[in-house]
């Protein structure tokens, strides 16, 4: 049964965080605390896989519902975001919700300030970067620094970060902005129900976390990335394939290069990465500012319990993609197909209506968030969205353990700026045991793996000829997928 009064819902999207980054889903190098109540109050969706691997591309998918070949924003850095697509925000707003953002939009080019599409947003307190301000009194966490703390934030961020290093204090920073101006969003006075997005930028690259939480993680207790020596031949067959690094290395530094103080401190932008990295310190902040995003989030969970409205209010936690932090020698992101990049988290709690403590294995589009609300919510789904309601498998009423076949990560000239310029097309198709990525716009060259043999994906079985009559099937599967994101156009309503 729907409750009489429709839920709020609070929707917390890290920015560039891995699926493998929480304590209760078996990291137990790492303390979530808050994040793995969401689950002991709800569902952990475990193999939930991103429409692309960058940030505008991947957020226009969930939003909208709609996959990049329909809603045509594969780039970040875009002009504008297309007038005709319709954000779920959007359809919140119309059916009487009282919608806030807090932090990164992001669906069009924000290098100066953004252009806002008709995104629903009543209240707007926009920052898609804690580091800079473009435009004067645009960024909203900037004025608070001002206003509330005292601070001028051009002195606070003078320097240009390095990839990797300690950040400003828990006071001053941009989660903490997030959670304050998040409280004072749900305390404002109204009748109906609210929705907020709040969209921080961590654990996006630099890594630089708090002292509070770096001091907590000592690299040493870190388990290493994921890599072999042959990663760094194997990447050289990807080395016009756009990223933001391409070229393969070992994350695990020699003592010679512990020494090297330039390897250590890195680029000064903090978004190009180095040529060698310290694999092990990136993966000790990265755990650092995970930290520090479940003990904001944590404020807010026990803000909206005070108000006694965590039974009337859905909550989901998720990222936009992941971050390669080492694996195979690589980190950021760009056109690469694993696991740490295209698999996120995503958890869905709304105590007494949706199943608590339970996780599940069946394969996830971030696309299946918006009409999975708007289910919830009882608000009709658009014939042109594309994904598909998880809301009877979170009450229960669908089994569990299914949800797709198959998933798919399309990516198209995505990455603005990398270490190749060559323009790349690709996708990739993934069915819970072998994954295939075929990279269009490069003749012959692809990838194949058996995850439940490889869970590491260092064997491409993409050349072996053991396996040609399996990629020639997945390869025509992979055809039928991509087909299907693909929309007919505009509405039917009669046959001719």
């Amino acid at each position: 049964m729907f409750k009489e009064k429709k839920p709020n819902i609070l929707w917390f999207c890290a920015d560039q965080m891995r699926y493998d980054m929480i304590h209760a889903l078996g990291n137990d190098k790492i303390r979530t605390p808050n994040i793995d109540s969401l689950i002991h109050t709800g569902i952990a969706l475990e193999n939930c896989y991103v429409q692309n691997q960058l940030c505008t591309p991947s957020r226009a998918s969930f939003l909208t519902g709609r996959y990049p070949a329909a809603h045509q924003v594969y780039r970040n850095g875009n002009a504008y975001f297309p007038k005709e697509e319709i954000l779920v925000t959007k359809l919140l707003a119309d059916s009487g919700y009282d919608c806030g953002l807090i932090g990164k939009l992001h669906l069009s080019s924000a290098s100066k300030f953004e252009k806002r599409p008709k995104d629903g947003y009543r209240f707007f307190s926009w920052c898609q970067n804690p580091q800079w301000e473009r435009v004067p009194n645009s960024n909203a966490y900037w004025e608070w620094l001002r206003s509330e703390k005292g601070v001028d934030p051009k002195q606070l961020f003078k320097k240009n970060t390095p990839y990797l290093t300690t950040g400003i204090p828990v006071e001053l920073h941009q989660l903490t902005w997030c959670a304050d101006t998040a409280i004072s969003f749900i305390n404002e006075p109204r009748e109906g129900p609210w929705m907020l997005s709040v969209n921080p930028f961590d654990p996006h690259p630099p890594f630089d976390p708090p002292p509070e939480f770096h001091k907590k993680y000592n690299p040493k207790d870190i388990p290493p990335p994921l890599f072999k020596e042959s990663d760094i031949h194997r990447q050289e067959m990807f080395a016009n394939v756009r990223s933001q690094k391409v070229k393969s290395v070992n994350p695990v530094l020699n003592k010679d290069d512990i020494l090297n103080n330039e390897l250590l401190t890195g680029d000064v932008s903090g978004s190009t990465p180095p040529e060698k990295f310290d694999g092990l310190g990136i993966k000790a902040a990265y755990f650092a500012m995970i930290e520090n995003i479940d003990n904001q989030l944590g404020r807010i969970i026990r803000h909206i319990k005070m108000k006694g409205q965590i039974e009337n209010t859905i909550i989901i936690f998720t990222s936009d993609h992941g971050e390669l932090l080492g694996d195979h020698g690589l980190i950021y992101k760009g056109c690469k197909f694993f696991e740490g990049l295209v698999h996120i988290p995503l958890i869905f709690s709304w105590p007494g209506t949706y199943q608590n403590n339970k996780k599940t294995k069946a394969l996830v589009e971030t696309v299946d968030i918006a009409p999975t609300l708007l289910e919830a919510c009882e608000i009709k789904i658009p014939y042109y969205m594309q994904g598909t309601s998880l809301h009877g498998l979170l009450r229960g009423t669908k089994p569990i353990e299914y949800h797709k076949e198959v998933v798919v990560t399309d990516f198209n000239d995505s990455l603005g700026k990398g270490e190749t310029d060559q323009y790349t097309q690709a996708s990739m198709t993934f069915d819970g045991r072998y994954k295939l990525a075929v990279y269009h716009s490069h003749k012959g060259l692809g990838e194949l793996y058996d995850l439940k043999e490889d869970p590491g994906e260092f064997n491409n079985l993409w050349n072996n000829k053991d396996f040609f009559d399996l990629k020639n099937k997945l390869i025509a599967r992979h055809l039928d997928v991509l087909m299907k994101t693909i929309p007919p156009g505009v509405e039917r309503i009669a046959p001719a």
